[in-house]
């Protein structure tokens, strides 16, 4: 089975070893399968979106002409929900104030100084995942001490 076209091909088993602090979140469509709402006339390509959760944090999935891409689930401008955004000819729309942010890229096409962080999106034996940051683990006192102090003769 064929992944969508945004999906990158891993090479192999040297591609299975992951830079530090990523994990790979394998991306499922949601289980209400429906369609982001449009306002748009339907003859222009409209996609769907859905937030999926991982470490605390929500990011969003974009499908847009069966292409992948995954980016935070808050808008940068103002927070507004991205999810529930027009999803169309590649970009999204931010359903609060229309602040529009190309997918590909993630470069603002409303404002100068917004950019939308992506992550990107593999494929292994057929399933699609998403690098995303990993779990950041906490530093404790005792360790923070530890290094401090200086080391005795």
């Amino acid at each position: 089975m064929a992944g969508p076209a945004g999906a990158k091909r891993a090479p192999g088993a040297a591609a299975d070893a992951q830079p530090a602090g990523v994990t790979l979140v394998r991306l499922r469509l949601p289980r209400t399968r429906r369609a982001v709402r449009s306002l748009w006339p339907s003859a222009l390509t409209t996609g769907r979106a859905w937030t999926i959760r991982h470490n605390g944090r929500r990011y969003a999935v974009f499908d847009s002409g069966g292409e992948l891409q995954v980016s935070d689930a808050r808008c940068p401008h103002n927070g507004g929900p991205l999810a529930s955004g027009v999803v169309r000819n590649g970009t999204v729309s931010c359903p609060w104030h229309w602040y529009c942010f190309d997918l590909r890229t993630g470069e603002c096409r409303t404002a100068a100084g917004y950019q939308l962080r992506m992550y990107p999106v593999l494929e292994r034996d057929g399933r699609l995942f998403a690098e995303l940051p990993g779990a950041v683990r906490p530093r404790s006192w005792r360790r923070l001490v530890r290094a401090r102090k200086p080391a005795a003769d």
